[in-house]
C-alpha cells in the first residue's frame, strides 16, 4: 500500500514536497515552484496550509 509521509532525504523545511513528490513519482523541484507561484498569487495563505501539511503527515523513519 502506498503512504504519504515526509520525506527524510529530499527536504529543504520540513521534507513535505519531498514527499509529495516520492508519493506521485515527479520532482520535488516542480512542485516547490508551482507551490511558490501560487503562494504568491493567494497573498501567502498557502504557507499556513504547508505548516498544517507539515504537522499532520508523518516522517519517513524507513529511510534511516
Amino acid at each position: 500500500m502506498k503512504r504519504l509521509y515526509r520525506s527524510t532525504t529530499d527536504k529543504m523545511v520540513a521534507g513535505v514536497f519531498g514527499g509529495l513528490a516520492e508519493y506521485f513519482h515527479i520532482d520535488a523541484t516542480i512542485l516547490r515552484l508551482i507551490y511558490a507561484v501560487l503562494c504568491v498569487f493567494s497573498h501567502f495563505t498557502l504557507v499556513l496550509v504547508y505548516i498544517i501539511a507539515a504537522i499532520i503527515i508523518p516522517k519517513d523513519y524507513d529511510v534511516l
